[in-house]
């Protein structure tokens, strides 16, 4: 029986006009996991993203978040059911402040009558932004940008968080803190979908995850089942990951 967040897909295949990206994805995500979806670009990895924030439409499958057919959901009612998303890239809006920006992520009524609160809560997981929540969010640098991008998206009160690359274009040391941010949000309980091409970093953080290539998924499993995996290894990890298999089987 699905539980009462399960986001489920089946048979999902999608594109862009004449370009089919997504060929029968089957995905699964169970209230309280954390779950990744890994693979090299042009996998359909933001594609299956879109697909499931209404984005885009998928040209056949099923597509079932808490038992609703998200099929018949508009893309902007499905904050209400509890998916937020945050894109590839951010997708600050630039001449709008840090606290303007966290407002638009609160446009929902249930959002609206508890902005404070869960501004206060994201001032909390960003201090940072706190101190920047007058400075208009196109200055600031990239990894602020993504911290108010992860910060606009809870102010929803989301049931489950989709988040698209959040290391893209980042240097190492704010990667880190991206990710450690995202390892005390699924602390909390929340549910989390995240697209990523830094394999050995998002194991770390998820319970499982799922390796698409070419629009299929090539292969799915534990986090550290994956992570242990010599042709996994060889083609997405190298060397990355050969200190921490041992001493660490689950997510830290």
């Amino acid at each position: 029986m699905s539980g009462v967040g399960t986001l489920e897909l089946s048979g999902i295949h999608a594109g862009y006009g004449d370009f089919q990206a997504l060929f029968g994805v089957d995905l699964r995500v169970e209230p309280g996991e954390a779950v990744g979806v890994v693979g090299p670009n042009g996998a359909g990895k933001t594609t299956l993203l879109r697909v499931i924030s209404g984005l885009i439409r998928a040209s056949a499958g099923t597509l079932r978040f808490g038992g609703a057919d998200l099929a018949a959901v508009p893309a902007h009612e499905l904050p209400v059911l509890g998916i937020a998303h945050v894109p590839e890239n951010r997708r600050l809006f630039p001449q709008l402040t840090v606290e303007e920006n966290l407002k638009v992520g609160a446009y929902i009524k249930s959002a609206r009558a508890r902005f404070q609160e869960r501004r206060d809560h994201v001032f909390e997981l960003f201090p940072r932004l706190k101190q920047r929540r007058h400075q208009l969010a196109g200055t600031m640098s990239g990894g602020e940008q993504q911290m108010c991008a992860i910060g606009r998206a809870l102010m929803s009160g989301p049931r489950i968080l989709l988040l698209d690359e959040p290391s893209a274009g980042l240097a190492p040391l704010v990667v880190q803190q991206v990710f450690d941010l995202v390892r005390r949000i699924r602390q909390e309980g929340l549910t989390v979908l995240i697209v990523e091409q830094n394999v050995a970093q998002v194991l770390r953080v998820v319970d499982r995850a799922y390796v698409l290539e070419t629009g299929r998924v090539a292969a799915e499993g534990a986090s550290a089942a994956l992570a242990a995996d010599p042709a996994i290894r060889r083609s997405y990890l190298g060397g990355a990951l050969s200190a921490w298999i041992p001493s660490c089987w689950r997510p830290c």
